[in-house]
Order: C-alpha cells, then structure tokens, then sequence
C-alpha cells in the first residue's frame, strides 16, 4: 500500500479572509491530494505548540513576531529532522515603510525567524523581491509561489454588459486597504449614475462612512460570507491598498471577466501580467479621473485575461506546490 505524505499547516487566525481559503484549496484539491494529504492545524498566536503528532513537512501559516520567535525556534527543536516551511503571507516592502519605525530591528527578526525553516514561501513576485533585495533568506532556501483558489465559480458569472456603473471594494475596513483614499477620489466624480459598494467589515466603518457624508452613491454592503456573490453585482475592482502581499481578490475579479485596477505596489504589482490595470492610487487626482474614464467607457469587461481564459493559475499553483515538496524530500 503507498504511504501517503503528510503535510501539516499551521494557522494562528481562523478568521474568514484569503488565507484560509487557500488552505482550504491546499486542503480539498483533488489534484493535490495525488501527492500528499494536505492537514490544517489551528494553533494560539505566539504560544508553544508541543507535539504535534506525525508529520512529513510541516508548514507555518503564522505570524512573526518577536513573541512568536520563541515558539518557532522550539518547534524546530521538537521537529529537528522534518522539513519546515513557512508561508508568509503579511510582510512586504510597503508593509515595512508604514508601519515599521526600526528597519533594522525588523529585518533582524526575520532573518532569525526565517533562519528556523529549510524553506521560505513568497506569495507574489513583488514580496520574494524585497525578501531578496533585503537579504533576509538566501536565494536558495526562497520559493515563490502565487496564492490561488479554485476560480471555477468565479469564471462561472456573466460577463458586465455595457459600461461600467457598479465599482467595487473588497477587503477588511482598515488602513492596509486605502478605501479612505478610494472614497476621496470617488466623490470627485460627479457622474450620478455610477455607485461605489464597499464590501467588507473592520474598525474604519465609522470613519469611512464619515468621508462618504450624504453622498448616496456609496454603498457599504458589509461582510459577504460568499466572494462569488460579492463580485456578482461589480462591474470593476478597485484596489488602492497602501500594502499588499498578494491580493485574492484581483484574480478572481479577473477569473469574473471584470476589470481591476491596482496600486502598484508590493504584491499587487504582479496582476499587471494577468490583465489588471496598474496605477498611484496615493494620488487621489489621478485616481478619480480613472474612475470616470472607466465609466464612460463603452464595455467593463476586462480584456486580456488569462484568469477568465483557463486554468493556468490553478495549475501553476499545484505545480509550484509539488515542486517545493519535492524539494524538501516528498
């Protein structure tokens, strides 16, 4: 009988987001499954973990932290023999600038976090460039490879029809996503017939709702547990994040045949090759221009798209998965 691989993957946030749906296409992909069985294990943030049973790899999902450094560092001493991987799937070049008083301090964290695994996960181009430019893994321990979901249902809804009239904004209500900035250069748009729906929860609602004023065109929908049916009524993705270390959310935009249009910045950077439209979304200006542009285009449909067109990415990220395991001996 063939013994079957297990891959353990560890998660300190539970909470719906694209993290764990991609854990979920790790975990019920068909595919994947030819090559290992693929297990996810909530864990409490920065605490030690013990003995997590048998494992061929296992997989960090977790955050790091100066906190978390001494539970890492004890997990590699429970586990010396089994390949460790980390994902990381929060820190980036921009993430660093806005949020980090002390490079130095930081970069000394990750280097020693980093150091504990036999490989180091990228998920976007954009973020394995930082990570190299910024000596923080050797080039021969860093892997990149592109978050991704089954994108089948997404690919499933129709196409827009006519111009654009619906924008859309998708993601957690905080500063990461720059949705204060996006509301400012939507109001400079008078066009009366387009609407601006911001589809998310977080601690920014109030706020955010303050910069919209009377202006009825901007629509907060709140938490949509279905990402399918948040895009269904979109016409184009707007993602002005200030930090990005990916961004689900723009392809399977793109997998729905809609436009999206992106800061071009850390992750997000890497849509251009897949059809996304790349901007400063720092100038409110330019921004808000771009948005009646879009609307008085004749079609919203994104063109170019290899998202919409096939499976590549769903492939790419098998692969590139299979690949890695490979490499750390399964």
């Amino acid at each position: 009988m063939k013994h079957v691989r297990k891959v353990l993957h560890l998660v300190d946030d539970t909470t719906a987001g694209g993290v764990m749906r991609v854990l979920d296409f790790l975990r019920l992909d068909e595919g994947l499954a030819q090559n290992a069985e693929h297990k996810v294990q909530p864990v409490t943030r920065g605490a030690f973990m013990g003995n997590l049973g048998d494992a061929d790899v296992i997989v960090s999902h977790l955050a790091v932290s100066w906190r978390s450094l001494p539970a890492l560092a004890a997990l590699r001493m429970t586990y010396p023999r089994t390949p460790l991987v980390h994902v990381e799937h929060s820190y980036t070049q921009a993430f660093m600038m806005h949020n980090v008083p002390n490079h130095r301090r930081f970069v000394t964290l990750l280097k020693l976090a980093y150091s504990l695994f036999n490989r180091i996960v990228c998920v976007s181009n954009g973020q394995a460039n930082w990570m190299v430019d910024s000596r923080l893994v050797h080039t021969d321990k860093l892997f990149t490879i592109q978050s991704c979901v089954d994108l089948s249902a997404f690919r499933a809804l129709p196409l827009p029809s006519g111009p654009a009239r619906v924008f859309g904004a998708i993601g957690r209500l905080d500063e990461q996503k720059g949705f204060d900035t996006l509301i400012k250069a939507f109001r400079q748009c008078t066009d009366p017939d387009i609407r601006l729906h911001i589809i998310g929860e977080g601690a920014q609602e109030e706020m955010l709702r303050s910069l919209a004023q009377d202006d009825k065109r901007i629509v907060f929908r709140g938490f949509q547990a279905d990402p399918v049916a948040a895009l269904a009524d979109v016409d184009v993705v707007l993602m002005p994040s200030r930090w990005e270390a990916y961004g689900l959310v723009a392809i399977e935009a793109l997998a729905a045949g809609r436009k999206v249009v992106c800061h071009d910045i850390d992750g997000l950077s890497d849509h251009a090759r897949h059809g996304g439209v790349m901007i400063d979304a720092t100038n409110i200006d330019a921004l808000g221009c771009l948005i009646a542009e879009e609307a008085h285009k004749k079609n919203a449909q994104a063109r170019n798209s290899i998202v919409r067109d096939s499976r590549r990415l769903e492939k790419q990220f098998r692969d590139c998965w299979r690949f890695m395991l490979r490499e750390v001996g399964i």
